[in-house]
């Protein structure tokens, strides 16, 4: 059992070396409030790739700051827990560890893992590490996203509890040893499509990918 090391939520901020804004920035909290729209006080600069009931809680595993600081180690500074815009640390959940599908209860939130986090460019920008999104997805530590199935406060501390797992093969790691194939058998990709719980987005992109690569 793991229990909530760590609760981030932030404003939207610029980032200076683009002007873009962003919600990367994050302060911890003792509390927060999960709503099935987020949690309650966290921002998203851009609505069609972050945030919204599908990308409600942003959840990375604090284990993985060690090796970004090793592989950068310049931007040492920032690889710590909230350093990628996440909303929720805890120790010993991992890509490897937890599966498309898993619910689990937070104290008397109970959140369900609906997609691997896609990195994006603002990463770099904000470590001033060109690579790093690139080193992130090519690692296989993306951290993912939870949508909130029941609402309610989580507080630091909190017990972490495995509540089902619906798709015990298909841990994330798993979903991007796949999809990062640069031709992965269409028959593998289906087999993603129809893991219980998987955001439609991504549904819709594996079958469609299966269908080209069936054609090709």
């Amino acid at each position: 059992m793991s229990t909530v090391d760590h609760l981030f939520i932030g404003e939207i901020r610029i980032l200076e070396a683009t002007g873009h804004r962003t919600g990367l920035f994050k302060e911890p909290v003792a509390r927060v409030i999960a709503r099935r729209s987020g949690l309650v006080g966290d921002h998203q600069a851009d609505r069609r790739y972050h945030g919204g009931p599908e990308k409600a809680v942003h959840q990375y595993p604090p284990d993985h700051y060690a090796r970004i600081a090793a592989r950068f180690p310049a931007a040492a500074g920032h690889a710590a827990p909230g350093g990628l815009g996440e909303n929720l640390a805890s120790a010993g959940m991992t890509e490897q560890t937890v599966c498309i599908g898993d619910r689990y209860q937070l104290g008397e939130a109970e959140l369900e893992i609906s997609q691997p986090r896609t990195p994006c460019w603002k990463i770099n920008q904000r470590f001033g590490e060109r690579g790093l999104s690139h080193f992130i997805m090519s690692q296989r530590i993306t951290g993912w996203y939870c949508r909130v199935i029941r609402e309610g406060p989580i507080e630091c501390g909190a017990p972490i509890r495995l509540e089902a797992r619906p798709n015990p093969q298909l841990t994330l790691d798993r979903f991007w040893s796949v999809v990062n194939q640069h031709r992965p058998p269409p028959q593998e990709l289906l087999a993603l499509a129809d893991a219980v719980g998987l955001t439609a987005s991504w549904v819709k992109r594996l079958r469609d990918r299966a269908a080209f690569l069936s054609r090709a």
